[in-house]
């Protein structure tokens, strides 16, 4: 199993997400096929969260799921957090009021902090995904929910290899034509096949402080959006 560079080296990974900022809302709902909002919505309803939540958009991008808690629930409050500065940018355009520039590896935020974290498509480039779920686990509050919507390694191997072959293409063809380079999005395919499978995150996610792992999949497995509830 080869691990992108990007993944190994923040200082790589922080220059792709800067570079990709200003189209990262398009080729989001591109690649999608616009079912990108549909999921994240249903992330958001599912959680039940209070009134006046207190959460985190990690790996925010440009905060959508801060956006969608806005709307749903106007008493709470959303705290934005990515690696990219130039992603932070594009979401204060946008509207985000809290945003904060950091690793998903050190928080900067105190234990037992937040009743609900959102992450968008960020678990595939934490350099240490147990890590980042101890840390995830360490800000939420007992009872408190952790969201998660990503690509994940499809289990069926023969739908695994058609499914990364796809998006192997369309992601040469969309970064050549953005940004003049395939590797801008060829990325996604090779961060997936280091990656792990629906099954094995929940399985994580059990070990880690969290039950009642809720997962729903798409695509065959490659899209996964779960619920888990901090013990």
């Amino acid at each position: 199993m080869t691990i992108p560079a990007e993944r190994q080296d923040t200082r790589l990974m922080r220059e792709m997400f800067n570079k990709i900022a200003p189209k990262y809302d398009f080729i989001t709902r591109v690649i999608s096929y616009g079912m990108d909002g549909r999921w994240k919505r249903l992330g958001v309803l599912r959680a039940s969260l209070p009134e006046n939540a207190l959460v985190l958009d990690l790996a925010s991008g440009t905060g959508d799921f801060s956006r969608l808690v806005r709307e749903r629930l106007p008493a709470a409050r959303s705290v934005a957090v990515d690696l990219s500065e130039g992603m932070l940018r594009v979401g204060r355009r946008h509207g985000l009021e809290e945003a904060v520039c950091a690793d998903a590896t050190a928080l900067p935020f105190a234990s037992a902090s937040f009743d609900c974290v959102f992450i968008g498509y960020g678990l595939r480039n934490f350099p240490n995904l147990n890590a980042a779920v101890r840390e995830i686990e360490r800000i939420t509050r007992p009872g408190g929910v952790m969201v998660s919507l990503d690509f994940f390694l499809p289990t069926n191997r023969v739908f695994r290899q058609l499914y990364l072959g796809f998006l192997y293409v369309q992601g040469a063809f969309w970064g050549t034509l953005l940004h003049g380079k395939p590797r801008t999005y060829t990325y996604i395919p090779d961060s997936i096949r280091s990656f792990v499978s629906v099954q094995e995150y929940s399985s994580l996610l059990q070990r880690t402080g969290y039950h009642r792992v809720d997962a729903r999949e798409f695509i065959f497995g490659g899209i996964g959006l779960l619920w888990a509830v901090k013990r």
